[in-house]
């Protein structure tokens, strides 16, 4: 587990990982080739024709902000930029960015890391890139039924077993909390998957604990702001009911803690999700109970990384295993007890070859 564990966590981590790529098998073919023709699963970009995007919500967002570092530790290693993007949580400047994007040069050659808005967001995305021959990665949000494999293009979708990691927190709140008391919930954007998920992970967790009372739940929309505002009112509201706080995210539980420490309140266990380097330090402080690593420079860095490989003509996607095209990654709990295994500085430099893009898979996402 120890060994799993080191593989997590950091933006230098990642430009460990991404300085070695300029050695391995993602580095292109030393020929100078013209783009791969329409419907193919295999390119024929040169290295240097290569463009790479990488869109989330926003920078304010320690994770997303992660995930653009991860990305800029990729392309800095194999002798690119990476374009970012970031649209503000609106689709219809999600949408407007891929489509210049996908405009402004040659999309054959073109390759985007994106994460949807929500669920609803990756259906015109996909039809975009597919449109264009545009090479593309999803993560986190697409609809149960649209189905990569249908798609010479798109080479894979990730995400994380969200059940399961809202569950993994709640039961770490639990323990904290000695079993029993009032909780409010900090529900994230209600169309996504991973808010969806996750707070059906904390349903399952109450089921099993019928001495913790859900007092409330709210979305406060994955920010922090929001959650610091919404928090402030259910602590008014329930007052000294409340001992533990479920956040479906780190942001929001960091703004729970805001919350909580202007109210004087530190008897109240805090939960979330994304390991952003804030929630590690409230965890080795002892203000935060536990998080779960999704490691979003990997995320941010993978995402290039499989789009680059394809656009190169490392990897072809019709090659690739079928359960690898949309699948679960990896995830850790985090509590106080093995925080710091989060922090150290090895990694697996083979992590991101070509050969080895899937080292994180834990199963396929299953189909509707």
């Amino acid at each position: 587990m120890a060994a799993r564990m080191s593989r997590l966590r950091g933006t230098a981590l990642v430009g460990s990982v991404c300085t070695a790529l300029v050695l391995s098998a993602c580095g292109g073919s030393d020929t100078d080739t013209e783009a791969a023709g329409e419907g193919s699963g295999s390119g024929a970009c040169a290295p240097e024709d290569v463009v790479l995007v990488g869109q989330v919500r926003n920078q304010t967002n320690p994770y997303e902000a992660s995930w653009l570092e991860g990305g800029d530790a990729f392309a800095e290693s194999v002798g690119l930029e990476q374009q970012q993007l970031t649209y503000d949580g609106d689709s219809q400047q999600q949408q407007e960015q891929v489509r210049q994007v996908l405009a402004s040069g040659e999309a054959s050659c073109t390759v985007i890391n994106a994460l949807p808005n929500g669920d609803s967001d990756t259906t015109p995305i996909v039809a975009a890139a597919d449109a264009a021959d545009a090479w593309l990665v999803t993560q986190w949000n697409k609809p149960a039924d649209l189905d990569v494999t249908e798609y010479d293009r798109w080479v894979a979708h990730l995400t994380y077993d969200g059940v399961e990691s809202g569950r993994q927190i709640a039961e770490a709140m639990f323990e904290q909390m000695g079993g029993s008391g009032g909780i409010i919930a900090l529900q994230g954007i209600l169309d996504t998957a991973a808010a969806q998920d996750r707070f059906a992970g904390l349903e399952q967790a109450l089921e099993e604990n019928p001495d913790i009372t859900l007092l409330d739940d709210q979305t406060a929309d994955f920010d922090r702001a929001t959650a610091l505002e919404v928090t402030r009112t259910l602590l008014t509201q329930y007052g000294d009911e409340v001992r533990g706080i479920w956040a479906a995210n780190d942001d929001m539980a960091l703004g729970a803690l805001q919350a909580l420490e202007a109210a004087g309140r530190t008897d109240v266990a805090v939960v979330g999700i994304d390991a952003v380097p804030e929630a590690l330090e409230a965890i080795e402080a002892g203000t935060m109970t536990a998080t779960v690593s999704s490691d979003g420079p990997w995320q941010g860095a993978v995402g290039l990384a499989m789009g680059y490989c394809a656009a190169t003509g490392e990897i072809d996607v019709a090659d690739i295993d079928p359960d690898d095209r949309a699948f679960f990654a990896e995830q850790f709990l985090i509590e106080e007890d093995n925080v710091a295994e989060f922090t150290e500085s090895s990694v697996d430099v083979e992590e991101l070859s070509c050969d080895n893009l899937f080292s994180r898979a834990t199963g396929p996402i299953a189909a509707s």
